[in-house]
Formats: structure tokens, sequence, C-alpha cells
């Protein structure tokens, strides 16, 4: 029995693409009623990683997806709103602060590994042996790492119970919901059509995936990040959902990625 995807085409995200709404957002409020320490924590975390999302095009357009316009007029638009994003997240910052935007971007981009200046050319030379297997593969990582930001957004809301944080990270929310649709819908499509992919996509995700900006961030950030939000009950619970959608990409069932990172992180 076929599996029925939904389609989130590029023309429908180009429609609805907006600069994030930052109307009746309080960020003065913050002085008054600042964010814990632990969610500060973990809002750098995320503000870098939103700023990086360029580095992961850049990767991206090294491989054959860059020939599909769907994907490539896609991956412009995801590109603006994931920086739309991390502005806003460096708003909230700067009013507790901290460094922010440019400044700190500067700094973690000056404190990468050689693997991140060669992240480019891995990517071409896997494009190149797995041609259009890899394409199947970036959709479904790009489906995983949507789904688990999506859900350590919504555990930040529950963990801090901060009126104007969970009001702008809802809204953040919402747009991410459409980079799901077309990454989900993209990958289950991709993967349904051929066991190559499925086989490729099944081994790339089991040996090598890791949550999103884990080879960017320190491992204590990512660590903290994953016993703050993920590692009491109601956040293996979201962990466990995160999971049930990816056992439903064709081939995948079974990984349990997110709730073994959860193991693995929350140790540390």
């Amino acid at each position: 029995m076929r599996t029925q995807h939904m389609k989130m085409d590029a023309l429908t995200l180009r429609d609805r693409i907006a600069r994030l709404d930052l109307s009746g957002i309080d960020f003065g409020a913050f002085r008054s009623q600042p964010v814990s320490p632990a969610g500060i924590r973990v809002l750098r975390y995320i503000h870098d990683v939103e700023f990086h999302t360029v580095c992961y095009l850049r990767d991206l357009l090294m491989t054959s997806a860059h020939k599909d316009p769907d994907i490539t007029s896609f991956l412009t638009f995801w590109n603006f709103e994931e920086y739309w994003h991390g502005e806003a997240i460096a708003r909230v910052l700067s009013a507790h602060g901290e460094k922010a935007d440019t400044e700190r971007v500067s700094a973690m981009r000056a404190r990468l590994k050689v693997k991140d200046r060669i992240s480019p050319l891995l990517h071409g030379v896997g494009s190149l042996v797995a041609g259009e297997s890899w394409t199947a593969l970036h959709m479904t990582w790009g489906a995983v790492n949507e789904w688990t930001t999506q859900a350590a957004y919504g555990r930040l809301i529950a963990a801090e119970h901060h009126p104007v944080l969970g009001d702008l990270l809802h809204r953040i929310m919402r747009q991410e919901g459409r980079h799901i649709d077309f990454y989900a819908s993209e990958a289950g499509r991709r993967l349904e059509s051929s066991t190559r992919a499925q086989k490729m996509t099944r081994l790339a995700l089991r040996k090598f995936w890791k949550p999103v900006g884990a080879g960017v961030m320190p491992e204590p950030e990512l660590a903290h990040l994953t016993r703050y939000l993920f590692a009491d009950e109601d956040g293996r619970k979201v962990a466990a959902r995160v999971d049930r959608h990816i056992d439903r990409l064709p081939g995948l069932s079974g990984l349990h990625l997110l709730e073994g990172s959860v193991d693995m992180y929350a140790a540390a």
C-alpha cells in the first residue's frame, strides 16, 4: 500500500513567506522579567544555529539538489525565514545584556574547525557518488532537524512559562511548521520511489545523525540543551513523538534517533 504524503510545494511557500511578525512583542519586558539562566543558555545555542543556516544552504547547493528548481526556491525562502528567527532570538539575548547577532556569530564561525571548511567538498563528492539518493537523504535530514527544532521550541516554552518568550516562539514555530511540510513531503516522495535511497538514508541517519547544531556548538552546550528540554518525563514523550514522525517515512521505522540522542547527551 502506497503512503500518501502531503505536498507543500515551493510556490505555496513563496506565497506565505514573510518576515517574522514581531508586532506586539515587548522585548523590554525581558529586563524586568528575565528568562532563567538555563533558558538563556538554550537561547544562545538556538541563536547560533539559526544564523548558521546559510552555511547548511552552502553545503546543499554543492549537491545535485541545486538542479531542482523547486528545492532551490524552497531553500531561498527557508534561509530568509531562518535568518529572521535568529534575528528575533538575538533581540531577546540583547535585552538580557548578552552578545548577539554579528558579534556573536563572527566569534562562533571563527572557532569552527577544518571539517566545516571542507564540508562543501564532502557534500559535492557524496552527491556525485550517490546521485538522486543524496537529495533524498538531504530532504530527510532536513525534516528530522526541523521536527527536532520545533520540538525544542515547544519544550522551551513549557520550561520557561514566560508570556513574551512564549508568544515569540509560537510565532517562530508556525513558520517552522511550513518548513517541516516541505522537507517531509519531499523526503517521503523520494524515499517511497527508491529502495536504494531508503537504505542509504537509513544507514546515514543511524551512523551519523546528531541533533542540529552538534557540529557547530560545543558538546557541553548540546548536553545542557538536552537535559533542560528533553530529559524529564514530558521531554521524553516529545522525543518519542518526533521519532514516530520519522517512523512514518518509508524505510525508516525503528531508528529512535531523538530518544537515543536524549539518552546519550542527558547523561553527559
